[in-house]
């Protein structure tokens, strides 16, 4: 069992940034594909950043050009640098891993942008 822990989540002004820290307990993190995604309050929860075992990364379209997603695997964490924050960035963000068959999810870190 892969466990997850977010951090960094908190009350932001717009136009504000926030890093967003997953750290995973699993010692063979460097084989998963690492996401992050968001859920706001009446909406279904979605993709927000990939990024792959490789290294590899993709966005939603809502976020390109103001989040980077990024892994250091010595430190088995994978973060998400959130930058020019809107209020509908608001959401409760969850870290997401993959390996073949087997997902894992954070416990989720609100984040609330809003003057």
């Amino acid at each position: 069992q892969v466990q997850l822990v977010e951090s960094g989540g908190g009350l932001v002004q717009p136009g504000g940034s926030l890093r967003l820290s997953c750290a995973a307990s699993e010692s063979i993190f460097s084989i998963f594909n690492m996401g992050w995604y968001r859920q706001a309050p009446g909406k279904q929860r979605e993709l927000v950043a990939h990024i792959t075992s490789g290294g590899s990364t993709n966005y939603a379209d809502s976020v390109k050009g103001r989040f980077t997603i990024s892994r250091d695997n010595a430190k088995r964490t994978v973060y998400l640098q959130m930058n020019s924050l809107k209020p509908e960035d608001t959401a409760v963000y969850y870290c997401h891993a993959d390996f073949r068959l087997r997902e894992y999810w954070g416990q989720g870190t609100q984040v609330t942008v809003s003057s």
